[in-house]
């Protein structure tokens, strides 16, 4: 097929959002999420619930994109689905659907790492920023993971720091549910840090050995600093949050920082880019800025549509792996803890 004609249909499905997108040499046509709303109430995404929504929502989301990029199934190249990690219950309707409409259609099947397209949306030709050099650092921040990976070709990654605990969105969602803050709760800290005084509180950093990262003690910090303040002032966190949000978010971004400034002296590379959904932080974003007038770094930040989990970055995979005839057999499966 001339390489004008590729059009690849990527699906995600590692979580609560059912996502379909299409792509049409590196440039989006459609890019259609359906998110779920029912896992408000409980606080946090619960699997079953989840993977019947995506049972539900994923004829209707790839119909939408199909429609909305003008094509027809039939004018498909390959057909790109997350294969992890993420929940297997929900990985595995993206898989089914994926391999079935491949068969169907007797077209390649390309299965994707998730965390890897997180880092290569970098390369989808409307992500809104410049796309990063070879070598450089990619920091992959979000609900379930925290890297920093070394990235020397498309498909050559390197993980060479991560979180040996949780990861940094548990800490932002699980900080602020200790606030009263609904979920997730990271954006609404985010909202409130900007109006509060980042050096109202200290909290202090854990120390960890090289380049990996450790935020279950900073949550036991904070547990410990909310319980002993309340138990003085019942209305200590209401009359106070602006100022605790602040102070949360501002040691967060701090650790991720030193983090990144020592993987830069270490590797010699000073082209840092940022992924996944807790990328989308405000505090983050300014660090990372600052960070080029600072350190000499060259930052790519994405829009916000491409931070969180879509499916605009499994087809941009599925596009590059499709020019190095990198297909998968119908044999494939799911895989909740995939690493790459």
């Amino acid at each position: 097929m001339p390489a004008e004609n590729i059009f690849i249909l990527g699906i995600e499905s590692s979580c609560d959002d059912t996502a379909a997108s299409v792509i049409h040499q590196g440039r989006i046509l459609s890019n259609e999420v359906a998110s779920q709303k029912i896992h408000e109430s409980y606080g946090g995404v619960v699997p079953e619930l989840a993977s019947r929504a995506h049972q539900q929502n994923i004829v209707p989301v790839v119909h939408q994109a199909l429609k909305k990029a003008g094509i027809s199934k039939s004018q498909l190249s390959a057909i790109a689905f997350t294969r992890g990690p993420g929940l297997m219950g929900s990985l595995l309707v993206g898989t089914s659907f994926a391999k079935s409409l491949a068969y169907g259609l007797d077209i390649p099947l390309i299965d994707v790492d998730h965390m890897q397209a997180h880092i290569l949306a970098h390369f989808i030709e409307d992500a809104g920023s410049k796309k990063p050099p070879f070598p450089f650092l990619a920091l992959t921040i979000s609900g379930g993971h925290t890297q920093i990976v070394r990235v020397d070709d498309n498909f050559k990654m390197t993980v060479i720091g991560e979180t040996i605990d949780d990861a940094v969105g548990e800490a932002f969602d699980k900080s602020g549910k200790l606030l009263g803050l609904g979920y997730p709760a990271g954006p609404e800290m985010d909202k409130r840090a900007q109006l509060g005084n980042p050096k109202a509180y200290k909290f202090t950093k854990p120390k960890v050995d090289g380049l990996n990262f450790s935020f279950s003690g900073l949550k036991t910090a904070i547990l410990y600093f909310v319980q002993r303040e309340t138990k003085v002032d019942p209305d200590f966190v209401k009359n106070n949050l602006n100022d605790i949000c602040a102070s949360i978010q501002y040691t967060i971004v701090g650790i991720l920082i030193d983090k990144l400034k020592l993987a830069s002296k270490q590797t010699g590379i000073k082209h840092i880019a940022i992924g996944g959904g807790v990328s989308a932080n405000s505090g983050i974003r300014e660090a990372l800025k600052q960070g080029e007038v600072k350190f000499g770094w060259t930052t790519y930040i994405p829009k916000f549509e491409f931070t969180t989990d879509n499916a605009a970055m499994i087809a941009i995979v599925g596009y590059l792996k499709y020019l190095e005839g990198h297909f998968s057999k119908q044999d494939i499966t799911a895989s909740a803890r995939l690493k790459f």
